[in-house]
Formats: structure tokens, C-alpha cells, sequence
């Protein structure tokens, strides 16, 4: 199958929201008008370090996205990619569209040159970590602190 990956515009929203709707429920995480629009508005905001990346079969549909930025890595003194969130329809699941956005991912990191591109899930995503594997070999040693402000 074929697929088109590119940055989102305003047009786009209708489209991202579903996806991103897809992905909140899928971490269980409540979704609303006022988060879905500030992440939307930081999205379109050029001065604003989060960037969306929406995925596109053959059809023109809207079927993945990926949030991502730059961040910096000081022991290496470059910028790295880091990949916030990523999310395929689960009707698209298995069909390539999750490659076309780590193709992407690798095309955006060597335009940008990252020396790296970083992103967490979650434990219990198997699929995803399956499908990540595939480009690491597996995970990282770090493990990730949280520490949730007072």
C-alpha cells in the first residue's frame, strides 16, 4: 500500500482530532475541546517546538500521526528527535502506515541532524513495542523517572 506522510495544516483538523481522540482512548487518558485545541494550536504555531505528522493511504485518508520536537542533548551538544506520541487507526494497523511515519521520522532527523530520536510507551503497549523492536533491536537501558509537580 502507499502512503503520504507530511506535516498537518489547518485543514487537517478534522482528521487529526479523530486520530488523536484514537489515541487518548487508547491510553485512557480524558480527552476535551480545550486540550485538543491548545495541542492543536501549538501544532500549527511556527514558534512552537511540537510539530504533527499525519500519515495518509492511497485514498487520502487520514490514518496515523506522530507528534514530535526537538530537544537537546547536552553530552552529545546536538539536538535529538523525540517523538511525544504516535498513533495508527487500528484499521490501518499492519498495513505499512506506521513505517511510512518512522520513514518520515528518519528523513526528519537527518534533514534536522539529530543525532538520535528518543520516545517512550507504555508497558502494556505490545503491539507498539513489537513494531519499535523492529527498528531498535529493543529498548533502551533507561528507565524513566516521573515526578508529578505538588
Amino acid at each position: 500500500m502507499s502512503f503520504k506522510t507530511d506535516f498537518v495544516v489547518p485543514e487537517d483538523k478534522a482528521e487529526w482530532r479523530e486520530l488523536f481522540n484514537g489515541y487518548a482512548d487508547f491510553y485512557q487518558s480524558p480527552m476535551n475541546d480545550p486540550i485538543a485545541d491548545t495541542v492543536w494550536q501549538w501544532l500549527l504555531d511556527p514558534d512552537h517546538v511540537l510539530e504533527g505528522l499525519l500519515v495518509r493511504d492511497a485514498d487520502g485518508k487520514a490514518v496515523g500521526l506522530a507528534h514530535v520536537r526537538s530537544c537537546p542533548r547536552p553530552l552529545a551538544g546536538s539536538e535529538i528527535g523525540f517523538l511525544d506520541d504516535m498513533f495508527v487507526a487500528e484499521n490501518a494497523r499492519g498495513s505499512g502506515a506506521a513505517d511510512a511515519l518512522f520513514e518520515r521520522l528518519r528523513e526528519l532527523a537527518k534533514e534536522r541532524d539529530w543525532s538520535a530520536l528518543r520516545w517512550i510507551t507504555q508497558h502494556f503497549n505490545e503491539r507498539g513495542r513489537a513494531f519499535y523492536d523492529r527498528y531498535t533491536g529493543g529498548p533502551s537501558d533507561f528507565i524513566l523517572y516521573q515526578w508529578k509537580s505538588p
